[in-house]
């Protein structure tokens, strides 16, 4: 019984977050951003973790944490990116673009990255299926 719901929770919490991320990703688009990674991950023993969205804004990298909810029970999705969390953001910010460099040379973007930053995209969805989207919240330079 129990390991049954788990699995459906976890399925669900999974489902929700990839939903989250991809109505984050058409918004930035709209916006004008350039996505040039999703779900990037550092294996490095020393700072592991993974970058939701990355993108560009003229010369700036941005580093986006998607943080989708479907209920008020847990803290806001804003709330669920510490002051840890969003240094954490920004040192594998640095370190995806350390091993991504030759990839954004002038020739490659057409202006040289001058800037990182950290933003987080905060969604609140409907609580049962088809979790519409109720706000979408973006806070920009958490870090």
């Amino acid at each position: 019984m129990g390991g049954t719901a788990a699995r459906n929770r976890i399925g669900t919490g999974k489902w929700l977050g990839d939903y989250g991320e991809a109505a984050a990703a058409h918004y930035l688009k709209e916006a004008g951003y350039r996505l040039v990674d999703r779900n990037w991950v550092c294996r490095d023993p020393d700072l592991r973790g993974e970058l939701d969205l990355i993108a560009c804004l003229r010369r700036t990298l941005v580093v986006c944490e998607v943080k989708t909810r479907s209920t008020d029970r847990l803290a806001s999705p804003a709330e669920a990116v510490t002051r840890a969390k969003a240094i954490r953001l920004r040192r594998l910010g640095v370190r995806w673009l350390s091993t991504h460099r030759s990839h954004w040379s002038e020739n490659r973007l057409g202006r040289r990255i001058t800037d990182l930053r950290i933003d987080v995209i905060a969604i609140r969805t409907m609580p049962v299926a088809p979790y519409s989207v109720l706000t979408l919240d973006h806070l920009l330079g958490v870090a």
